[in-house]
């Protein structure tokens, strides 16, 4: 296979994974297996966990800039691997607790409710544009497309580090809430 038919082939998986998740991730958010007659354990403790993964995946990101402006590209790609499994686990994690569990509605009022809900929608909203971006310079990265990578890692950056802090964000402003 040629060079521009593995990228047109690249380009479309990366497309179908972009589409599939978030259409996965928010039907299996509307399940509530409890409501379906399965005796499950609401899974209560799982907020902090997926938060502090959210937390770790920040500091992941941030370190693997910091490797690669030192010029230790295999610890960058490490960093990077990891953060991205990271990512992976917490969507597990969140689908789990919402597969679970009730839904906790935000007590905050006046602007702080407004503050809140801006926060959790430019979260929503950027988790679901940040996948192609992650996918996209990851597979530049391995496939060896340094400049094309770099070019698109100033995008991906900020957009995926904005989404991991925000989830934290969002953790600790609803976890009063929490039933």
């Amino acid at each position: 296979m040629n060079n521009e038919a593995r990228e047109k082939k690249d380009k479309r998986l990366i497309t179908i994974v972009s589409i599939i998740i978030p259409v996965v991730v928010a039907a299996l958010f509307g399940v509530n297996l409890k409501k379906l007659g399965f005796d499950v354990e609401p899974l209560t403790f799982l907020p902090p966990i997926y938060a502090s993964i959210n937390g770790l995946t920040a500091v992941l990101i941030i370190a693997a800039v910091v490797a690669i402006k030192k010029g230790n590209r295999r610890l960058h790609e490490q960093l990077n691997t990891s953060a991205i499994a990271c990512s992976v686990l917490f969507l597990v994690l969140y689908v789990a607790y919402h597969m679970t569990s009730d839904s906790t509605k935000f007590g905050g009022e006046r602007i702080i409710k407004y503050i809140y809900y801006f926060i959790l929608i430019t979260h929503i909203v950027l988790s679901i544009i940040i996948i192609p971006f992650v996918l996209t310079t990851y597979l530049r990265a391995i496939t060896g497309k340094f400049p094309e990578h770099k070019k698109i890692a100033k995008i991906t950056f900020p957009l995926w580090l904005y989404v991991a802090i925000s989830g934290v964000v969002v953790y600790l402003m609803i976890s009063p809430y929490y039933g």
